[in-house]
């Protein structure tokens, strides 16, 4: 009986052992899966640096953008030529006030019309005059009171024909002496361009070159740019007869089409064909952006890079944008996108897994 209940304590005792070693062994397994496991969820938590669009090389700022980006952005490539242009100078135009042109123009034509009544009167009186000398001679019923009447008359009408002749010419010379010998001579001849300044189909822009600067020749064309950007083509028309007081330079006068682009009393940029060649590339407005007050462009430097570069857009093209000088030859231009660029190289750059919240 003592044997039977031994051997059963000592299995009983084997057993509880053998359960505790063997739960032991099981909090060992999960304890260091859950330390594994926790290890991995570290690593997954941080965060993986994405591939950086940005980058300074070689002192330089680089923008880096995969064909497809490229592609979702929009933007678009030209390869620039380097061609001969004629180097402009830069002027100060004011676009004139015409009322007073207007006015001499008016004031001519009024001296004009009293001639034509002058001559007509003093042509009439003269016959009247004949006339009764004639009858007074033939003692025919004409009395020296008569005879004297239509003398007066006579000698009134040559003196309002010699008064309105002199007007006319005082009215000419004024319009010499203000507006030069084109415009002058111009009033005085009812010109097809006094005509259509007048009637406002063109304006008059006076241009000054700044002191000391002089032209060996005006030249027959140049350009203006409006408060909008745009470039407008003008006509020589004289030089002119004064100077701008705020600028004392030589002053020249060019016309130029009546599109409410240009209204009197405005202040513009004019360039002007200084005859001297440059080599530049053409280069548009489209491919510009401003920063800092200056004017840069992106060039594609590889399939993937773009970087800036500083240009003078002293010198607008004829028909848009501006000859650029100091571009490679073939250099890539990007001409869509350039905005998208600059925006790109001066936003912050984002890791992935970061929240942008500041925490």
């Amino acid at each position: 009986m003592t044997d039977r209940h031994g051997s059963f304590w000592r299995r009983r005792t084997r057993w509880t052992l053998l359960a505790a070693a063997c739960g032991l062994g099981l909090g060992t397994v999960l304890i260091l899966g859950g330390i594994e496991g926790r290890g991995e969820a570290d690593e997954g938590d941080k965060p993986v640096s994405a591939p950086q669009r940005v980058t300074v090389e070689k002192g330089e700022t680089v923008i880096t953008l995969d064909a497809a980006a490229q592609r979702q952005s929009g933007i678009q490539i030209v390869a620039i030529k380097n061609t001969p242009y004629q180097q402009q100078r830069r002027a100060y135009g004011m676009v004139l006030d015409l009322q007073p042109l207007t006015d001499l123009s008016n004031d001519y034509a009024n001296a004009k019309a009293l001639i034509q009544t002058a001559e007509a009167k003093l042509a009439a009186s003269r016959m009247a005059f004949e006339r009764a000398g004639k009858l007074y001679k033939d003692q025919q019923n004409m009395s020296a009171a008569q005879l004297q009447a239509a003398e007066a008359t006579f000698r009134i009408d040559q003196a309002s024909l010699a008064s309105a002749a002199s007007r006319l010419r005082a009215v000419a010379a004024t319009a010499r002496q203000s507006w030069g010998p084109v415009l002058g001579q111009g009033v005085v001849d009812g010109s097809p361009l006094i005509a259509r300044l007048i009637e406002r189909q063109e304006v008059l822009l006076q241009v000054s070159l700044p002191p000391g600067v002089s032209l060996a020749k005006p030249p027959p064309s140049a350009l203006v740019q409006s408060d909008n950007g745009s470039h407008i083509t003008i006509q020589f028309v004289s030089t002119a007869t004064k100077t701008d007081p705020h600028i004392q330079g030589i002053s020249l006068l060019y016309s130029a089409p009546a599109d409410g682009t240009l209204l009197p009393g405005m202040n513009i940029l004019t360039f002007l064909p200084s005859g001297e060649m440059v080599d530049g590339a053409i280069v548009p407005d489209s491919a510009i952006v401003w920063w800092q007050g200056r004017a840069w462009v992106y060039l594609r430097t590889t399939l993937k890079t773009f970087a800036r570069r500083e240009v003078d857009t002293n010198f607008p093209a004829p028909d848009g944008g501006y000859v650029v000088t100091g571009l490679e030859d073939n250099a890539k231009l990007v001409t869509q996108g350039a905005q998208m660029l600059l925006s790109e190289e001066f936003r912050p750059q984002v890791h992935a897994g970061d929240t942008g919240d500041g925490d």
